[in-house]
């Protein structure tokens, strides 16, 4: 097992507890050199976290020999562009999630590193986040019976910076997001039920801006089937007074309703009662995931988070959003 050292490209917020020490305290991981186009921010960010090295150049990181693998942290609308030349450099990557900016997008970049023969993994890190282990367990057992539909319930108020700022956040910027707050989180909901459920092969959706705060969709709704047979829906809605986190598996013996985004109990409802059950998330939440890729990296095992799970997931949202890009075109 070697040491894989890392190189992260936008060293911003997602890399300070989420991810970026995971990549220190992972075994026979490490943190090479951090980039960031704001110098003063990166040496800050290297000096903070303990890094050797640090620059303001995205190339000069990832063709760095000090760098054996890159991790790309930035907004969606670079992750292609840095992607592709980390495939020419020789080196494997991780990126953030979602992919990136559509469908398209992550095809080239599958296709990039697979002509390179690098490894490309996405930041789907719910697949291997101890609480979303415990609903797979529990559906894989039968805890539910054959699983018959899915449904996702989202919803929250709009964010005060949305409302009252003077520049609005980039995550409602299609140009930089690929959409809005739906592209964002539902790309961790629909990752996961492909995890849980297989790839779905079918998408229909409506989205509209109803409250004009920002560019991007503010509400979505769509129906999906997975290959398996099983039908899934969901609501998304981000100007809402209230919040709501629920997605419900039904199955022919029962029922098991979770949330994505917090630590709420997961509920099993079926002939034996009700059951709760609370897992805790882990202090790094990408860290056991980034275990998975350094692994796989070494040869001594599998990340379950590919380019190809992830382009996946892009092809779904797209299908949901479609409407609403025809529309704005």
């Amino acid at each position: 097992m070697n040491t894989v050292r890392w190189g992260i490209v936008g060293c911003g917020d997602v890399t300070e507890i989420k991810s970026g020490p995971g990549f220190q305290k992972a075994d026979h991981s490490s943190l090479a050199m951090v980039m960031r186009r704001n110098g003063k921010l990166a040496e800050d960010y290297a000096r903070r976290h303990q890094v050797p090295a640090w620059t303001d150049d995205a190339w000069a990181l990832i063709n760095d020999p000090r760098v054996d693998a890159v991790y790309v942290a930035t907004p969606p609308s670079s992750h292609k562009a840095y992607t592709l030349m980390a495939a020419e450099a020789g080196k494997p990557v991780y990126v953030e999630k979602p992919m990136a900016l559509n469908h398209a997008e992550c095809l080239e970049m599958v296709h990039a590193c697979r002509t390179a023969g690098v490894p490309l993994f996405v930041a789907y890190y719910r697949r291997r986040l101890a609480r979303f282990l415990k609903i797979k367990s529990l559906v894989d057992e039968g805890a539910v019976g054959d699983v018959r539909y899915v449904t996702i319930n989202l919803y929250q108020p709009a964010r005060a910076q949305e409302i009252e700022g003077d520049e609005l956040p980039w995550r409602v910027l299609p140009e930089v997001a690929g959409g809005g707050h739906f592209v964002d989180l539902a790309a961790h909901q629909l990752d996961f039920l492909d995890y849980l459920l297989g790839p779905i092969v079918s998408a229909h959706g409506h989205a509209a801006n109803q409250a004009g705060l920002y560019p991007a969709e503010d509400v979505v709704n769509g129906s999906f089937r997975f290959a398996s047979g099983v039908q899934g829906s969901g609501n998304w809605c981000f100007t809402t007074f209230a919040a709501l986190d629920r997605t419900e598996i039904v199955g022919s013996r029962g029922t098991l309703s979770y949330s994505t985004f917090d630590d709420d109990p997961i509920i099993l409802e079926n002939g034996e009662g009700r059951q709760a059950f609370q897992v805790a998330y882990p202090a790094h939440i990408q860290q056991p995931l980034i275990q998975t890729v350094v692994d796989d990296i070494n040869g001594a095992g599998s990340c379950p988070s590919s380019g190809e799970s992830a382009a996946r997931t892009s092809w779904v949202m797209d299908q949901l959003l479609s409407s609403y890009h025809n529309i704005q075109e």
